[in-house]
């Protein structure tokens, strides 16, 4: 199984990137195989066909499991994301990849932000998204126990999405 991060942080090497690692780590059980942290795609992200950007996008829609992080701005995901994600083609840019969105905040008014705002998006773009989206407050980014609860009701379900297996009806 190819396991790939994307953060959508504007700050490189961030709390939201740490946390997409550590969830991905969780639940797999290894590091992931591809980490690609937005911000460093710089001005190519803003046109179509820059070689970085591109290389990026194949990576990810290659990938049998990518996290999707980003922080909450103005209650959704960051529009740096937004410019990554309108890379891939509509319908099945990310066919076959099993995504999860994952989104950090300061508190939990915004707790619904990654199911109402983030996972449409995935879909949109052909993923599989079999669980509901993830919020972290981001003073827990790096605290395996806030994404316990998450891992224990939809560890089994993403990962046999990931492994293209059926879940047995015990383990959902």
């Amino acid at each position: 199984m190819i396991v790939s991060v994307v953060a959508g942080n504007p700050k490189p090497a961030s709390r939201t990137l740490a946390a997409a690692e550590l969830l991905a780590s969780t639940l797999t059980g290894k590091a992931p195989d591809h980490v690609i942290d937005v911000v460093n795609l710089g001005a190519g992200l803003l046109s179509w066909g820059d070689a970085s950007v591109s290389q990026a996008v194949e990576t990810v829609a290659g990938s049998d499991l990518v996290v999707f992080a980003s922080p909450t701005f103005k209650a959704t995901y960051t529009g740096l994301l937004k410019l990554f994600l309108d890379q891939f083609s509509t319908g099945d840019g990310l066919q076959d990849v099993t995504a999860i969105p994952l989104m950090l905040g300061a508190g939990p008014a915004h707790y619904l932000a990654p199911e109402l705002l983030l996972k449409p998006v995935l879909v949109e773009l052909g993923a599989i998204v079999p669980a509901a989206g993830l919020y972290v407050v981001d003073k827990l980014h790096d605290d395996a126990d806030a994404f316990t609860p998450w891992i224990d009701r939809w560890g089994s379900v993403v990962l046999s999405s990931a492994n293209n297996t059926p879940v047995a009806a015990g383990d959902r």
